[in-house]
């Protein structure tokens, strides 16, 4: 039984500096620290020693001819299994073998001359005896694993461009085996195997770092410190403490401790530097995959410069689908505790993927290793921001809860409640009857829920929690960036698109970094492309910004409506009959728009020509980011900090297209509507993500497994049980990953983010419902990836790409967007001027704060006389809610010097809260460095036992040549 640790162990430093690797190994052994996962798969064995790995042969799967290779791998292919045997198809294949075999143009084809005697190997490996599969993961002589599974048609017209691109790729090192689906009989599957040779070539080219064969451990200089007494006492009160049952369990786990090495980037020539001792495991299937779509990506398929690539393949319907297989099932009849996991998909589903581990850490190590290090990073970001959201809802929660106590207390909602006097203006010129200001009491009590004196606290807080996140997370993804072995990875694989290669092909320039010539794109191509984008982006905003304008005017006919209407229930509460109604169908406007913005999005980008993937994929998650944002987020600004601001006063309103009034606040304040339309849209839209990303997938998944018992449209067989397809046919049924990858993940998490700090002054329960969603969020993702969908091919990256600037850039809006919320939206700031400039404590000392708000409503609350509204015969004031002076004043209805102590105090709030916020979030992004302290040394330390290494291998390798040719040689270096 192996064992896990779930948390990420750190290396022990050394005390003093060797100056030899010869010294390090003569210390005393340490406990090893996980360093590379590369290295999994030689835990088993000790390194072995060079005179041994020199008498193995370095190649022992040598390429054979072109065509003999073609004509051998034709016969395998043609030969169906004994299930699925029949005349028929086994001619459909040699016929369109033999089609592919005159189709193919030579003129374009990749030639490569090899020698007989590595032909006749070859035969010979190819005439061994058949070991059926039973898995789906190996070719039909149950040997050569299958890395890469191509998907067609055997109707496709396609015919000539699908076998020149498997012929190059024949050519490239690569071995093909057909294998006719189970399930429909027009989907043939390509597997595909990359031999050790072309294994060994591109891991060369893309400069991936391998494992090193020398280990060296660290000294832990703390304990020689404090002491080994203090160690074990500490040891001791540990065992003591219960168990964190947040950890994952042990059982059924890989230790992924047992292999600790450092990596280089891979050489041939210095291939006995490299810890290879088994060729099998050496390369990881991740590593593999990634190999095997480096070379779809760059092969041709016609003659033509944009002729090349898997993808225009895809494009043009030559291939259905392009994937590496899944590592088998997910499920087992077994419990793992007993039994072991079968594979790493089986391993995650149990302790990842299933619904029960919601409270357990996530397996990170095992999430990289199997789906690559960028959808490792995505879910380490994701666990990160879930467990920070933990202490903003905590405090979120008891700011509500201190409103939720105060509700019945407050001056402000006893004024509104027992005032049955005071009669307010009527809210359209038309059918409209003046009201009673206690007839908005329910509505000024909810107010009270979210506009009370922890609101600004709740705001500052927030503010410091965004710069706290992300300055940990620095830290966090130093981390794993070392730990995955991603250091300066950037640097070194960074790959031009083929897109951009054969569009600028023409051109060439030297890269300034590598020195090789490179397809250029002209400046002035490049501007005039990146100008049309930037009017694309203005066009869609424009047009969102229309549609925020069509809801305001809805807002403004249903505001009148409701006003009038017949019902007495429905009057009285028109407040919240017209903020309903409008965030129910902006709603549905945000999520109409939103189809359209992924195919503009897709179509601006593609039109810039990005020079490298990660270039398309930031500029790809920019432009989305922009259009959402703006849609999701354009109506809430207009109701923080526009609605009722220009609505004018009784008798000289002012009015859209001089016909509808505009929308004007309740008397306690517009916080109410903010807070609704927050709520409403951040519920609802978190449970229609939720429902795409699992249930339409489920739904597609379930009717693909009732044609596949049917016997499918495709004339397949009739399979009663799934589990009997091979592994490639149950892949196939599987549902592809979203087109754009981890954009659409990232992007609802920081439109989320956007959501829970930009008002969350309005909606303190915004971090609570953000921390219930990610909570699902995660476990929903892992049940996806490791069941319903195909598995993706395995990406590197160092960062979360350009969704950490957009994060810094939503912490710096939320800081503004507080202070105006706090200071404009929310009447904090009329409460705070009036109970210390005109309220009862002005001459003595406040007993209670509510004390000091008596008699705030009346001064809030202007006078009008109703005989200067038209075809009005009442001789009566009502009230409106402003500073302004009333109807028998020297100069009637012009501001009072109450308005503009409001205003001062206002602009004076917003400079002190910005200037104060921004200087607390500075002051600790300095404190919390980017990478630890103890993890920049180790860093610097591996750079010089690196050094020290590849001097040691390169001197020993060349004495035992010597030794071996009968020369003489010294100790010193030759």
């Amino acid at each position: 039984m192996v064992h896990h640790s779930g948390s990420i162990q750190s290396f022990k430093q050394q005390k003093g500096m060797h100056t030899s690797i010869s010294e390090i190994m003569k210390e005393k052994s340490l406990k090893p620290s996980r360093r590379s996962l590369p290295c999994l798969a030689q835990s088993q064995t000790h390194p072995i020693n060079l005179n041994h790995f020199l008498s193995v042969p370095l190649s022992p799967d040598p390429k054979p001819d072109l065509d003999d290779l073609s004509q051998s791998i034709s016969t395998s292919c043609s030969l169906l299994p004994p299930q699925t045997e029949d005349v028929k198809d086994s001619y459909i294949e040699e016929a369109e073998v033999s089609t592919c075999e005159t189709r193919a143009n030579p003129t374009f084809l990749l030639q490569k001359p090899v020698s007989r005697a590595k032909l006749g190997s070859r035969t010979d490996s190819l005439q061994g005896k058949k070991h059926p599969d039973a898995s789906g993961l190996l070719f039909r002589d149950g040997k050569r694993r299958i890395d890469y599974i191509l998907v067609y048609k055997k109707s496709s017209p396609q015919v000539e461009k699908r076998c020149t691109f498997e012929k190059n790729l024949r050519a490239e090192g690569l071995m093909l085996e057909k294998e006719p689906s189970l399930t429909n009989n027009d989907i043939m599957f390509v597997k595909i195997h990359a031999t050790w040779d072309t294994l060994c070539k591109y891991a060369e080219q893309m400069n991936i770092r391998m494992p090193f064969k020398k280990k060296t451990y660290f000294t832990d200089w703390r304990s020689k410190t404090l002491g080994s007494r203090f160690h074990h006492r500490y040891q001791q009160l540990k065992s003591w403490l219960p168990k964190n049952p947040m950890k994952l369990d042990k059982e059924g786990m890989p230790d992924l401790e047992d292999a600790d090495c450092y990596t280089a980037p891979f050489s041939r020539a210095r291939m006995h530097h490299f810890a290879i001792n088994n060729r099998e495991a050496f390369f990881s299937n991740s590593t593999r995959s990634r190999i095997v779509h480096h070379v779809l990506q760059r092969t041709k398929y016609e003659d033509g410069k944009s002729k090349i690539g898997i993808n225009r393949l895809l494009g043009n319907n030559t291939y259905e689908a392009a994937f590496p297989p899944h590592e088998g099932g997910y499920k087992s009849g077994h419990p793992i505790e007993t039994q072991g996991f079968q594979n790493q998909r089986h391993l995650l589903y149990e302790r990842w993927a299933r619904w029960g581990n919601w409270y357990k850490y996530q397996p990170l190590d095992i999430i990289r290793r199997y789906f690559g290090e960028k959808i490792g990073l995505y879910f380490a970001w994701l666990g990160w921001y879930t467990g920070m959201l933990i202490p903003a809802a905590l405090v979120g929660v008891f700011v509500f809860l201190y409103g939720l106590c105060t509700m019945g207390s407050s001056q402000v909602s006893k004024e509104i409640c027992e005032d049955n006097e005071t009669i307010m203006c009527p809210m359209c010129e038309e059918n409209c009857k003046p009201w009673k200001l206690s007839d908005s009491c329910v509505f000024a009590r909810v107010t009270r829920l979210f506009d009370n004196g922890g609101t600004v606290f709740f705001a500052i807080f927030m503010a410091i929690w965004a710069t706290v996140f992300l300055e940990f997370w620095k830290r966090r993804k130093a981390e794993l960036t070392y730990d995955w072995d991603l250091i300066d990875w950037e640097e070194e694989e960074e790959e031009l698109r083929p897109q951009f290669e054969a569009k600028y092909s023409i051109v060439e320039r030297l890269n300034p970094i590598s020195g090789k010539p490179e397809p250029f794109q002209p400046f002035s191509e490049k501007l005039s492309r990146l100008m049309v984008s930037v009017s694309g982006i203005f066009f869609m905003i424009s047009l969102v910004l229309m549609a925020v304008f069509a809801v305001v005017v809805f807002r403004l006919i249903a505001m009148e409506k409701f006003a009038s209407f017949n019902w007495d229930f429905v009057q009285k509460n028109w407040q919240f009959a017209t903020s309903g109604t409008g965030v129910c169908v902006n709603f549905m406007m945000i999520m109409s728009l939103n189809l359209v913005y992924e195919k503009v999005a897709y179509l601006l980008t593609n039109l810039e020509h990005p020079r490298t993937e990660s270039e398309w994929e930031n500029s790809f998650a920019l432009k989305m980011f922009l259009f959402q944002f703006v849609n999701l987020n354009s109506s809430t600004f207009y109701i923080a900090f526009f609605l009722g601001r220009f609505a004018g006063r009784p008798g000289s309103y002012n009015k859209l297209f001089n016909r509808w009034r505009l929308e004007e606040c309740h008397p306690s304040g517009c916080l109410i509507d903010l807070c609704l339309q927050m709520g409403v849209i951040m519920f609802f839209k978190q449970i229609w993500n939720n429902f795409m990303e699992l249930g339409y997938p489920l739904l597609q998944n379930w009717w693909s497994r009732r044609k596949i018992k049917k016997g499918g449209g495709g004339g397949g067989q009739n399979v009663e049980n799934r589990t009997q397809l091979p592994q490639w046919d149950r892949d196939w049924n599987l549902q592809p990953m979203n087109t754009h990858g981890l954009v659409d993940e990232y992007l609802e998490m920081v439109l989320q983010f956007s959501f829970t700090t930009i008002f969350v002054a309005a909606f303190p329960l915004a971090p609570l419902l953000a921390l219930l969603n990610n909570i699902i969020e995660i476990r929903l993702d892992a049940y996806k990836f490791v069941t319903q969908w195909r598995r993706p091919m395995p990406a590197r990256a160092t960062d979360i790409g350009i969704w950490h600037g957009i994060l810094e850039g939503i912490g710096v809006l939320a800081v503004i967007t507080n202070a105006f919320v706090i200071a404009i939206t929310s009447d904090y700031i009329p409460r705070f001027v009036y109970a210390f400039k005109y309220g009862p404590c002005v001459n003595k000392g406040p007993s209670h704060t509510d004390e000091c708000l008596r008699g705030y409503m009346n001064s809030s609350l202007s006078w009008f006389d109703m005989q200067e509204l038209k075809n009005s015969n009442e001789s009566m004031y009502c009230r409106y809610r402003d500073y302004r002076a009333p109807p028998w004043n020297t100069a009637p209805y012009e501001f009072t010097l109450q308005f503009w102590h409001v205003l001062a105090a206002r602009l004076a709030f917003i400079i002190v809260f910005e200037h104060l916020v921004f200087g607390i979030k500075s002051f600790i992004a300095y404190l919390i460095p980017d990478i630890p302290k103890d993890l920049y040394d180790r860093m610097r330390r591996e750079k010089y036992l690196m050094q020290e290494m590849i001097y040691e291998a390169e001197l020993e390798h060349l004495q035992k040549e010597r030794k071996k040719n009968g020369r003489r040689f010294h100790h010193e270096w030759p």
